[in-house]
């Protein structure tokens, strides 16, 4: 099942939330900044445990982990480090793709039986939203052929939630 919401990731009762974190998954702005101040410390603390695969890289772009909520409602934070957009021809759909496979993967693994994901990539990395939402929606449909989880799409904006549910119509 696959559903949208529009509102705040940090707020919602799911088994796991995606981060959009950056690779040292240390906190930053948007997304990865609400959710590293709405699960505390113990967040920060939890990913500087996450070994470096790389001097400054816990999370390669594409890739997953995951931790506690801790104050969270979510038990997990699955992170995931999204493609800077530059023209979509520099490999940036598959790396997206991974981010969200991977994310579901995790999920599954972990036995989460609902996980939201912001619009990974749609900040400050530029990736135009109507082609992030048909990677996240065709990737999860994906996971659903053989998973039984709930998949929350957790748009920000009204805009972004209307790309979703058009998608989702579709």
């Amino acid at each position: 099942m696959m559903r949208i919401i529009q509102g705040d990731i940090t707020k919602l009762e799911v088994d796991a939330i995606v981060n959009a974190a950056n690779q040292e998954m240390l906190g930053g702005g948007g997304v990865d900044g609400a959710i590293h101040r709405a699960a505390g410390r113990e967040l920060f603390d939890a990913c500087l445990k996450v070994p470096e695969v790389r001097p400054g890289v816990r999370c390669p772009t594409g890739e997953a982990r995951i931790t506690p909520g801790f104050k969270l409602p979510a038990k997990f934070v699955i992170h995931t480090v999204g493609p800077v957009y530059r023209d979509g021809a520099h490999g940036e759909p598959e790396k997206l793709a991974n981010c969200y496979r991977n994310s579901l993967a995790l999920a599954a693994e972990n036995g989460c039986r609902s996980v939201a994901f912001p619009c990974i990539s749609t900040g400050v990395y530029g990736y135009p939203i109507e082609a992030t939402a048909e990677i996240a929606v065709h990737e999860a449909k994906a996971c659903l052929k053989t998973h039984d989880i709930e998949v929350v799409f957790c748009c920000f904006s009204e805009y972004d939630a209307k790309i979703y549910e058009q998608l989702l119509k579709g």
